[in-house]
């Protein structure tokens, strides 16, 4: 199993929550945060003052899929977030050891 964690502009979330869908993800973890990469922030006018906008808003998708629905996902993710501009984002992929659904008690990929 992988989590795939995407860190997406938040204007693009619907587009990649139908994507997902489209490719069998049944289920996924939304948060907004807010971070900068190489832009750096920008800078923004507030009445009359100049100021620096380090930590831009976006979201962080995680979705937990079966070996061999990573490249379908990181495809669906990729093409549905993509807006061609500085700061679409990143996806990142991690091994995991393993899942519990507590409600069941069910372990590995039945608890998917």
């Amino acid at each position: 199993m992988k989590k795939v964690e995407a860190i997406i502009k938040p204007f693009k979330l619907d587009e990649v929550k139908e994507a997902l869908g489209g490719v069998g993800v049944q289920g996924i973890t939304v948060s907004e945060v807010k971070g900068f990469g190489r832009q750096r922030g920008h800078t923004e006018l507030y009445r009359g003052a100049e100021y620096v906008v380090d930590f831009l808003p976006k979201v962080k998708l995680e979705v937990i899929v079966k070996d061999d629905q990573v490249d379908s996902v990181i495809k669906a993710i990729a093409d549905a977030a993509k807006t061609g501009r500085i700061g679409d984002g990143k996806i990142f992929v991690t091994t995991v050891e393993e899942v519990i659904r507590i409600r069941t008690g069910e372990t590995g990929d039945s608890a998917l």
